[in-house]
């Protein structure tokens, strides 16, 4: 890839030129990305102008412009790379429409962090193929059809030439013509849920009892997520791994020295030896009994490794290709909706499709289907009685499973039976106490539905022992925060939410409202940009919210505050 990405770099403009066009394009309207990404786009750009010539690294990014803590691991929250992702498309589909007469794009090539400026650059290409896979091209190609300026004058050296998808089909029918070869698509894989073999060893003669029971309290509470088929890892029958899925060992070293109980863990892939995750967790047990101590140890484990956004299916999610069907579509839908966004969700409804074609009755395909349905920004009660329809199918396919409790309560709030999703949420909590998108979930259907207490202890539930506490969750204690006045610790909470939806936004620019912030306006830009009516998408998206009167009339409030404008029809951020 090296000799590639000098090419672009050897055409890149000046340090002046890119200047100008980063400052022109964050300026212009048309460019439809989140601030955000906005500000990794400066940041990566930069970067180059300060002289730093290498691949940023997405730890970098996570702490110096998304704000995560300083333990932040790429491994377990690909957040960098879904952000980049979106910022490559964003760029693409405004040079495609608006940047046919200019001499200059901004480009970030696939499999990196970087900035180039190169100078007439070659058709870009739609970040379809995923954020780690980078296109091959031919090295000695010109990718710059005209003289640069000289290497002095010039912001780096280097970049990758880009085959125009047309001449990529006419040399592979030369191939086929010449030289007798056939190709053949491939078919989607249905992958399964993956078999995990588990074993805890107490490494103190006195702690090995204790580690036995913990191990089978362990098995248990993975069997409750259903995300996974979990096994003991007997000598002999480990290594008899079902070949339709991928399987892996779960290393668990129990440690005990007084109070204190240490827990270390590794996850190892099966096929090929390779260690994926390893970790540590400490326990303090000073005043608890033997049982509370295994209770508290196996919830920790439970949600740190077999929830939604857990070591194993966070692997499970990377392992795949995009094509995968089955259990690899599930979680990545799952992934796509706390993260609200509706064209990531669209993109794996139709890969649900598909999943469902080829297995009509799989329960979990059907539950996240429905959520799937819901995920518009205002989806119509044709959707929301199909999503309704699905949600009960799953349910009854999988009666125990919390995926189709989930899908079913969400249904029913969506279709205004708040008391009924409250039930049904109470029973995907008895299914499984320790998935904290359950709780999440009903967080925010409680707070909505008037039980505000409830909501807000539910929320903190959720975002126990999770490195990244789920989206409701989040939202329900910025909504808290807000309603009660501290606009700092809702502003603080909502721009931890990675989502770019309608009700985040509103509450980050209302928030920066209440507290005169001068990044109030560009926050309500980002919402307001684009709404042909947006006192009115206001009055909807909280009647479809199912906020309190008063609590939607105050972010109203803070909206006024950061220059919205409800009177005008075409309102918007004011001028």
């Amino acid at each position: 890839m090296g000799a590639e990405i000098h090419d672009l770099r050897d055409c890149e403009v000046s340090t002046a030129v890119a200047r100008e066009e980063l400052e022109r394009l964050l300026d212009d309207p048309r460019f439809r990305v989140t601030a955000r990404q906005r500000d990794i786009l400066k940041y990566l750009a930069e970067r180059r102008f300060d002289g730093y010539d290498g691949n940023v690294k997405a730890y970098a990014i996570a702490l110096d412009v998304l704000g995560r803590p300083s333990g932040f691991d790429a491994a377990n929250d690909p957040i960098v790379r879904i952000e980049i992702s979106r910022l490559r498309s964003g760029l693409h589909a405004y040079y495609e429409a608006f940047g046919t007469d200019r001499e200059i794009s901004i480009h970030i090539p696939k499999g990196m962090y970087i900035a180039l400026f190169p100078k007439n650059p070659p058709p870009l290409e739609p970040d379809d193929a995923g954020e780690d896979e980078v296109l091959a091209g031919d090295a000695g190609s010109d990718v710059c059809n005209a003289e640069g300026p000289p290497k002095e004058d010039r912001v780096l050296t280097g970049s990758r030439p880009r085959w125009k998808p047309a001449l990529a089909v006419a040399i592979g029918a030369c191939l086929l013509a010449g030289g007798g070869l056939a190709v053949f698509p491939a078919s989607p894989v249905l992958t399964v849920r993956p078999t995990v073999y588990v074993s805890m060893e107490g490494m103190d003669a006195g702690m090995r009892g204790e580690a036995s029971v913990t191990r089978d309290m362990l098995l248990a509470a993975f069997t409750q997520f259903q995300t996974l088929t979990v096994a003991k890892a007997t000598p002999g029958l480990a290594d008899k791994a079902a070949s339709s899925s991928r399987s892996y060992d779960l290393d668990i070293k129990y440690y005990g020295d007084g109070d204190d109980r240490s827990i270390w863990w590794q996850l190892v892939d099966k096929g090929s030896g390779n260690l994926l995750r390893a970790g540590v967790e400490r326990f303090d047990i000073s005043g608890s009994s033997h049982a509370a101590v295994r209770e508290e140890i196996t919830d920790r484990l439970a949600r740190r490794l077999a929830s939604g956004r857990g070591a194993i299916n966070m692997v499970e999610m990377q392992a795949g290709n995009d094509s995968d069907i089955g259990n690899a579509c599930v979680i990545r839908m799952e992934y796509a909706l706390d993260e609200a966004d509706p064209d990531i969700a669209r993109k794996f409804q139709h890969c649900l499709g598909k999943t469902l074609a080829a297995a009509p009755d799989d329960p979990d395909a059907l539950a996240l289907m429905s959520q799937g349905l819901l995920a518009a920004d205002m989806p119509d009660p044709t959707a929301t009685a199909k999503a309704l329809e699905t949600a009960k199918r799953a349910v009854s396919l999988a009666p125990l499973s919390d995926r189709a409790q989930i899908a079913l309560m969400n249904a029913q709030f969506a279709d205004g039976r708040s008391e009924a999703a409250i039930q049904t949420g109470n029973r995907a909590i008895a299914l499984n106490p320790h998935n904290p998108e359950t709780a999440a979930n009903l967080a925010i259907i409680l707070y909505s539905a008037g039980y505000r207490e409830a909501g807000v202890a539910m929320a903190q539930d959720a975002g126990r022992s999770v490195d990244t506490v789920p989206r409701n969750a989040m939202l329900v204690l910025a909504l808290e925060a807000y309603r009660t006045g501290d606009y700092s610790e809702a502003s603080l909470l909502v721009e931890q939410v990675s989502s770019g939806d309608f009700l985040t936004g509103a509450i980050r620019a209302a928030a920066l409202g209440q507290l005169g912030s001068e990044g109030a306006g560009s926050r309500l830009a980002e919402i307001a940009t684009g709404v042909p009516d947006f006192g009115r998408t206001f009055e909807q998206r909280m009647a479809q919210a199912r906020l309190d009167p008063q609590l939607a009339t105050d972010i109203k409030l803070g909206l006024v505050k950061a220059g919205a404008d409800f009177k005008v029809a075409a309102a918007g951020p004011r001028s």
